[in-house]
């Protein structure tokens, strides 16, 4: 078992699901939906050398990795020593059809509550996302209530890749509800390719490097959005969490935004205070293996600023072929701060119980 320097229990705030096969996904569609064509979710336009998941991380040939609770709990809780696993529904992809769309993210919420949150040897272990549709919002809506008072639903999940910024008022019913619910909502890279809408600031990338390089880009300019945009003042109670990396983007962005923005706060009365100060309270992140400077010696320091330390949440990305582990971080960090990134941050955003060994 796993353990970094700091003891205490362990959170994984991201770990990644997935239907067994196409056909698990279509028996849960049922008709008319499982006679229609979509993608699947490793149809991509760049994909990593060496496949996207993890060497040995199918609990048997022929089934999705991420798919077997019984495997991922041995690997996630039992063998790399997680007290809890937030787990991540992936989808196949922005559809043309909305309808299509909303109806397979219903499917992935049945399935993960089903066969993760009500079921299992690692039930007690699991907690988990909801996945809706932010371009069908009454599909949206209608799940954070159906699935909102679940014990073990955590948080809603949207995908990164939008027609529009998260800032826009046509997001307001899915701010709403989910405050409503209690729940925070985590913002994703989706996997498959549909119809995605462009991913970076260059458009659609043409390579895996340009994907990596461009992707933080798009979370930031989300949350700056949804700043200037008042989407913080008009919810104060709403959380946010950019959970495929990012954090390294925060305080350059964000000392851009409180420099050039000081002096023309009249321009936005419906969000008058500093950029910055509507982080505290309503923006997380889960870590990304490229965030930061890497275990240097002022690793500590850069994790203080903007105050990041309060922010920031471990999430391993298991199975994808870049999941993180504990002994990555950096050395540098302090006890303090390796608690607040390893438990602390989530146990408090997602209401988690502390084992009783703490």
């Amino acid at each position: 078992m796993q353990r970094s320097a700091a003891s205490g229990p362990r959170v994984d705030a991201s770990v990644h699901v997935f239907f067994s096969s196409d056909r698990e996904l279509r028996d849960y569609l049922g008709e008319p939906w499982a006679s229609r064509g979509f993608p699947t979710y490793n149809t991509t336009y760049t994909a990593p050398h060496g496949g996207r998941f993890l060497r040995d991380s199918q609990s048997q040939p022929g089934l999705h990795a991420g798919s077997d609770p019984e495997f991922v709990g041995r690997e996630v809780i039992d063998q790399r020593g997680f007290d809890f696993a937030v787990l991540h529904p992936m989808s196949v992809g922005m559809l043309p059809d909305w309808h299509l769309e909303s109806a397979i993210l219903e499917a992935t919420n049945r399935m993960l509550v089903e066969r993760w949150l009500d079921s299992g040897t690692y039930a007690e272990n699991f907690r988990g996302t909801i996945r809706v549709n932010p371009n069908d919002i009454e599909s949206a809506v209608r799940e954070i209530r159906r699935w909102g008072s679940h014990p073990k639903v955590v948080q809603i999940g949207l995908p990164m890749q939008t027609q529009a910024p998260y800032g826009r008022p046509q997001y307001a019913p899915i701010w709403r509800a989910a405050v409503e619910a209690g729940l925070p909502v985590a913002i994703h890279w989706e996997m498959g390719a549909g119809i995605t809408h462009p991913p970076t600031p260059n458009g659609v990338a043409h390579t895996y490097q340009q994907l990596v390089g461009f992707q933080p880009l798009t979370f930031v300019y989300h949350l700056m959005n949804m700043i200037v945009e008042g989407v913080f003042e008009q919810f104060p109670d709403l959380r946010v969490v950019f959970a495929d990396g990012a954090a390294d983007m925060l305080t350059p962005m964000i000392w851009r935004m409180d420099t050039f923005g000081r002096p023309h706060l009249e321009q936005t009365p419906w969000s008058p205070r500093m950029p910055s100060d509507y982080l505290p309270g309503h923006v997380w992140f889960v870590n990304g293996m490229l965030d930061g400077p890497g275990d240097v010696d002022y690793a500590s320091e850069w994790l203080r600023m903007t105050g990041k330390e309060d922010m920031l949440m471990f999430g391993s990305s298991y199975p994808d072929w870049q999941t993180a582990t504990v002994d990555a971080l950096p050395s540098a960090w302090t006890t303090e701060q390796q608690d607040k990134v390893m438990w602390r941050n989530a146990a408090s955003l997602y209401g988690l119980p502390v084992p009783a060994h703490v």
